[in-house]
């Protein structure tokens, strides 16, 4: 059987590009990158989103083809159940996929006000008004993983150790350090955590890698 293949756009810019590539590596899916071309038209408008024809990320597994971020999930935790990508407690891995839901089809305000570009760094940045309760509400969604699934099962992770919830999180936590989010110890030592990941240190390294010619891109995708 051929291998899998996972097609990806900007690893700067494509914090869905980013949650799925996560959860095949952390599913120990062996998988060959396929960039899309970035001087394609066509792809170009797909990432400003004007152009719904390319699905990214997209995985490619034999006969089976997924590219929605929580299809692929799912796909490869029934694929591959011993690999922890849920919680093996039922409550805790029913309130898993209700944060991950939340995060998967909400939070557009926040998509829109603070776009994930690893590359950039402010200082300070004023967040408008519309955003930040989809800001408060990730708080809120950290702190009570934390507190009430995390901290029971020990690990610096939402819940405990690494699962999906975290690959869907990942991409927020870049747009805080982006965009100098203020938060409380506890949560930041979350997000610093995140960042010790070392599969976030080896997309970020891809990322900065990218060229820097992007520039329309600055946008959610």
């Amino acid at each position: 059987m051929s291998k899998a293949t996972l097609t990806l756009s900007s690893k700067n810019y494509s914090s869905w590009s980013l949650r799925g590539w996560l959860i095949c590596k952390m599913a120990g899916l062996e998988f060959d990158e396929v960039p899309v071309d970035m001087d394609d038209p066509d792809h170009r408008q797909e990432l400003l989103l004007l152009n719904p024809s390319v699905r990214v990320p997209r995985l490619e597994d034999g006969e089976v083809s997924v590219w929605d971020t929580l299809a692929i999930a799912e796909y490869l935790e029934e694929k591959f159940p011993d690999a922890g990508l849920l919680p093996k407690d039922p409550v805790r891995r029913a309130h898993c996929r209700a944060v991950c839901g939340e995060m998967h089809s909400g939070f557009q305000n926040l998509r829109s006000a603070l776009p994930m570009n690893l590359k950039a760094r402010h200082e300070s940045f004023k967040i408008f008004s519309g955003a930040r309760p989809d800001v408060e509400r990730i708080k809120e969604i950290w702190t009570e993983c934390l507190d009430g699934h995390g901290a029971a099962y020990g690990g610096p992770f939402l819940y405990g150790r690494l699962t999906i919830a975290d690959a869907m999180y990942a991409p927020v936590c870049t747009r805080f350090r982006t965009y100098a989010v203020e938060l409380p110890p506890k949560l930041q030592a979350y997000c610093d955590a995140i960042f010790e990941w070392d599969l976030m240190k080896e997309w970020t390294a891809g990322a900065k890698a990218e060229p820097d010619e992007i520039i329309e891109l600055e946008v959610e995708f």
